[in-house]
């Protein structure tokens, strides 16, 4: 990790030599991550990496030019620069392209915990250790990773904007299995005090332990019980598809025809927020703009996009600050998700359910279609028949194909709580949820 002082300096320093470029911004990212990764029921690998990166943007007119680097010494800076000259000027010009962003005012958010930063390998062992014991007693195997680590980023460019922010992350997974099931538990914060590891190892082994032997049900229509994995697959999707201001603007969104329309169950509220310390605080996006929040689904209607400075100027709506890196093509995505929690315990989800399925998550998942959030994949690692209002057992994995709206939309009943997901790019908050149905359309053998 460079830090605050080094991470100015260097951009500073680089924004200094592009200077004979008409626009020009730097961006440093900068990671240390400590992994603990356990299979087997035992620890194979502990592991410590730090990187750093730096990427520029350089503006001759209307051609633009992108390079990066992880030399941050004199020669790599010097070649990163050069090379960012000599794209530019072989690129073609882009008529859209008009101009980066103004400075604006930022709210910086504390989102670094040094709990986290100094939470040490031998902690990690010995909250792993436990874990281990407690499957092989129950002749299962344990494998998973817990991770922790820091992120940095700084962001400046020729017009003014100058910006720095870390964040912790912690992460805990783990998988346990039998010789005919398997159990899932994960949790992801800012916090590692927060994951709670004992619970995660003992809702793991609980459901190994539940979903042994399990039986054979025919592919169907089914009520179900979503846990926050499995929904989180489905919000995910729906932010990439369906809230990408790129995709609303080239007509390739569910939005277009279904802004300001009921699209989910009144009870759906679903936003995007990169303050809040639930998720991965971003408070700004990868161009130095203030991330807003945005409502996405308000009560069930379709309200909302995120967008970018690009795809924002072209569709003459405000941007919203959700940019990604300015090499990537995929638009504006939100980053920071959450999806408003309900009045039911997520223990009382399953009653009133006669026949059906509880879906601890999903695996697999790849999109059919993206106008009619279409999505396939496999349930996994615990999947278990509901009779009358209780699991009683653990059945065998589906291939479900299903849209997500008409998930949503039919949505009974969303638990209390909502748990938080952080990946490498941003995350997502979200409870678990009952669903009056849910189709599957294949089985599996196992």
């Amino acid at each position: 990790m460079f830090g605050k002082e080094r991470c100015e300096a260097i951009l500073k320093d680089v924004l200094l030599r592009l200077k004979a470029a008409d626009e020009a911004q730097v961006t440093v990212f900068s990671s240390e991550a400590g992994l603990t990764r356990f299979a087997c029921n035992y620890i194979h690998q502990n592991t410590f990496e730090r990187d750093g990166k730096v990427m520029v943007r350089v503006v001759l007119g209307k051609r633009i030019g992108h390079a990066s680097t992880n030399r941050v010494d004199e020669e790599g800076l010097n070649r990163l620069v050069e090379r960012a000259f000599q794209i530019a000027k072989l690129s073609e010009e882009d008529p859209d392209f008009g101009g980066l962003p103004e400075p604006q005012s930022v709210s910086l958010i504390d989102s670094f915990r040094l709990s986290t930063e100094r939470y040490t390998p031998e902690k990690k062992a010995l909250a792993i250790g436990e874990l281990i014991k407690k499957a092989k007693s129950k002749g299962f195997v344990a494998s998973g990773a817990f991770e922790t680590g820091l992120r940095e980023i700084g962001i400046a460019n020729s017009k003014g904007v100058f910006l720095y922010h870390p964040v912790t992350v912690a992460d805990f997974s783990t998988v346990v299995m039998s010789d005919d099931s398997s159990g899932f538990a994960n949790r992801s914060s800012i916090d590692v005090h927060d994951l709670d590891v004992p619970s995660l190892a003992q809702r793991a082994i609980e459901k190994t332990e539940l979903s042994r032997h399990p039986i054979e049900v025919s592919p169907g229509d089914y009520p179900v019980v979503l846990e926050e994995n499995a929904v989180e697959t489905l919000v995910s999707f729906l932010g990439f598809i369906g809230f990408n201001g790129m995709a609303v603007r080239e007509g390739r969104s569910f939005l277009v025809e279904n802004q300001g329309s009921q699209v989910a169950n009144p009870s759906i509220n679903i936003w995007d927020n990169g303050s809040d310390r639930r998720g991965l605080v971003r408070p700004f996006d990868f161009e130095g703009v203030p991330k807003q929040r945005v409502e996405l689904i308000s009560k069930g209607v379709a309200v909302g996009a995120v967008w970018d400075s690009y795809n924002s100027r072209l569709a003459k709506v405000k941007n919203t600050g959700h940019a990604l890196p300015s090499t990537s093509s995929y638009g504006p995505v939100p980053l920071n998700m959450f999806m408003g929690a309900g009045d039911c315990p997520k223990s009382d989800l399953a009653k009133g359910i006669k026949r059906g399925i509880w879906v601890t998550r999903f695996h697999y998942t790849n999109l059919l279609h993206q106008k009619k959030t279409l999505i396939t994949g496999m349930t996994r690692d615990g999947t278990f028949l509901i009779e009358n209002g209780v699991i009683t057992r653990g059945v065998k994995n589906f291939r479900f194909t299903n849209s997500i709206l008409s998930a949503l939309n039919n949505v009974e009943a969303l638990s209390t709580e909502a748990t938080s997901f952080i990946d490498s790019w941003g995350s997502i908050c979200v409870p678990a949820a009952r669903l009056s149905s849910f189709t599957f359309s294949g089985k599996t053998d196992f």
